[in-house]
C-alpha cells in the first residue's frame, strides 16, 4: 500500500497498526514505517520477503535451478519455499506502482499470474508438480483456512460478541440475507440461475476474501458435484477480485460525498464516526495484534487449528449435511461463547492465526493460482455479460442494504455502508486497506476487522447449507 495512505481521526494510526500484519500479507505496506513486516516495502531498503534483495535472488535462483532440472524436492517443506518466494516477489512487484496498488495490485498479480504462466507454458514443470500437491496432497490448503477459521473466532473477545454483537449484526446478516436473495432473484430473472447466483457469485464475493471465500467454497463444490475445485476456482476468483475493484470506486464516491458536506437525510453521512449513539463505541473496539509472539504460544496455536480440523471432519463423517469447515465453524464459536479454553489458549490460536495471515497469504495465492485456476475458464467467465452485471449488482445491493440497516440501529448510513457492507465484499486484508483508503476512514479498520471475521465465517456457513441444492 502507499506510504501516502490519507486516514481520517486521531485514532486512524492506532487502528492502522493493529490491522498492519494482515494488510501486509496481501500486498499493503503498513502507512508506518517503524512496522515490521515479511511483505512491507517501506523504508527498510531493496528488500523482498523481509529478506535483503541480493539474497533473495540468490535463494530464488537456487529455487529455479533446481526445478529446471528436476530436482526440486515434491514435499512440504519444499512447498512451503517455492510459494513463499514466488508470492513475495509478487508483492514486491506490485508495490512498486504508488496508485494501482492501493487498487489490490499485489494481490491481483499473485492471483493470476502464476496461472497466466502455467496456460502459457512458462513455468517448469517439477515446480507445477510440487506446488499442486503442496497445496491440493499435502494440505497447505485446509491447514491455512482453518488456521484462519480458528485464530479469527477465538481471537475475537467474548464481550465484543455478547455487547456489540446484537447492534452490528443487524446490517451484517441482514446485508448477507438481502445481498443473497436479490442476487439469486437477479440471477433467477436473468437466466443465470437462482442458487448459480447465490454459490458462484453472491457467497464467495460476500465471504470477505479467498480463505472464507473462494477457496473453502471450490472444495464445497467439488465434494457436492463430485467434481473437483479446479472447475470451480476460476468463477469464484474472478467474481471475487472484480468485486474488490467495484468496492473501492463506490469507497471513493462516498469519500466524495462527506468533501461535499452532502447529508441527504438525516444520520446519513458520519464523516468517519459510525456510531450516532454516543459514548458507546468502545463496544466495539478490536483489541490490538501483537507484533510477535513466543514460540510455546504459536505451537499451542498450531494444535488448536490441528484439532478443531479433526473435529469437524469427525463430526462431518457422522453428520456429512455440512461441510466440515463449517462444523469447525460451530466448534470454535461454542469454545468462545462458552469460555471452554483459558485466556491463554484462545491468545495463542489468535497468535497463530496472525502469523499464518502475515505471511503465508501470498503463498496461499500462488499456490491457488497453479493448482486451481484455469486462465481458459476465467476469460470465458469475464466474457459473460451476465457475470459482470451480476457482480457489480451483489456489491451495490451489499453497500446499499448495509448501510440502510445501519441507519436502522442508529449507525450512520455511510460508515454503516462501507462498513460492514463494501468491506464484506472486498477481499479482506488488502481489500479493506484498500476500500478504507479510498473512503478516506482507516481509522475503522477494526470495524472491517469484525466484519471479515463474524461475515466471513457466517457466509461460510450458509454456504454449506446451501451446497445440496447445486446440481451435481
Amino acid at each position: 500500500m502507499s506510504n501516502t495512505t490519507q486516514t481520517s481521526g486521531p485514532s486512524a494510526n492506532d487502528a492502522t497498526a493493529q490491522t498492519a500484519q494482515q494488510s501486509r500479507a496481501a500486498g499493503g505496506a503498513a502507512p508506518a514505517a517503524k512496522l515490521p513486516g515479511v511483505h512491507y516495502p517501506g523504508r527498510r531498503g531493496f528488500r523482498i520477503t523481509s529478506m535483503p534483495g541480493g539474497i533473495y535472488f540468490a535463494l530464488f535462483a537456487l529455487l529455479l535451478v533446481a526445478a529446471l532440472t528436476g530436482n526440486l524436492p515434491d514435499t512440504i517443506i519444499a512447498g512451503f519455499a517455492a510459494t513463499i518466494m514466488f508470492g513475495g516477489l509478487l508483492i514486491w512487484i506490485g508495490n512498486l506502482f504508488p496508485v494501482v496498488r492501493d487498487y489490490g495490485l499485489p494481490t491481483i498479480l499473485c492471483t493470476f499470474v502464476p496461472a497466466t504462466m502455467l496456460f502459457l507454458g512458462l513455468l517448469p514443470e517439477n515446480l507445477v508438480t510440487v506446488v499442486q500437491n503442496f497445496v491440493d496432497g499435502h494440505g497447505f490448503l485446509d491447514f491455512f483456512v482453518v488456521t484462519i477459521i480458528a485464530g479469527c473466532i477465538l481471537g475475537m473477545p467474548r464481550a465484543l460478541l455478547l455487547k456489540a454483537g446484537p447492534r452490528f449484526a443487524v446490517p451484517v446478516v441482514g446485508c448477507l440475507v438481502a445481498t443473497f436473495g436479490l442476487v439469486g432473484l437477479l440471477g433467477a430473472a436473468t437466466g443465470f440461475g437462482f442458487v448459480e447466483g447465490i454459490l458462484f457469485i453472491a457467497a464467495p464475493i460476500m465471504a470477505g476474501g479467498l480463505g472464507l471465500g473462494a477457496v473453502p467454497m471450490s472444495e464445497m463444490y467439488a465434494a457436492r458435484t463430485g467434481g473437483t475445485s479446479e472447475a470451480f476456482m476460476g468463477d469464484l476468483i474472478s467474481a471475487v477480485v472484480m468485486a474488490n475493484v467495484v468496492c473501492i470506486l463506490v469507497a471513493g464516491i462516498y469519500n466524495g460525498l462527506t468533501k461535499r458536506g452532502t447529508q441527504l437525510f438525516v444520520g446519513f453521512n458520519g464523516h468517519g464516526q459510525l456510531l450516532r449513539v454516543k459514548g458507546k463505541s468502545e463496544d466495539l473496539t478490536m483489541p490490538p495484534a501483537k507484533d510477535v509472539s513466543s514460540f510455546i504460544s504459536l505451537g499451542k496455536g498450531l494444535v488448536i487449528a490441528g484439532c478443531l480440523f479433526v473435529l469437524g471432519q469427525l463430526i462431518g463423517a457422522y453428520l456429512p449435511a455440512l461441510h466440515p469447515y463449517a462444523w469447525t465453524i460451530i466448534a470454535a464459536a461454542a469454545i468462545k461463547i462458552f469460555g471452554l479454553f483459558p485466556k491463554e489458549l484462545e491468545e495463542a490460536s489468535s497468535e497463530w492465526g496472525d502469523m499464518i495471515s502475515s505471511t503465508m497469504v501470498p503463498a496461499l495465492l500462488v499456490g491457488v493460482s497453479i493448482t486451481f485456476i484455469n486462465i481458459e475458464e476465467v476469460l470465458a467467465s469475464l466474457s459473460n455479460p451476465m457475470f459482470i452485471v451480476l457482480t457489480v449488482a451483489t456489491v451495490i445491493i451489499a453497500t446499499l442494504t448495509s448501510g440502510l440497516l445501519g441507519w436502522l440501529v442508529k449507525f450512520h448510513f455511510v460508515e454503516a455502508a462501507i462498513t460492514p457492507g463494501l468491506c464484506m465484499a472486498d477481499t479482506g486484508g488488502s481489500g479493506d486497506v484498500s476500500v478504507l483508503s479510498a473512503a478516506n476512514r482507516m481509522h475503522l479498520m477494526p470495524f472491517a476487522a469484525l466484519t471479515n471475521r463474524v461475515g466471513g465465517a457466517l457466509v461460510l456457513f450458509l454456504t454449506s447449507l446451501l451446497v445440496p441444492l447445486l446440481a451435481g
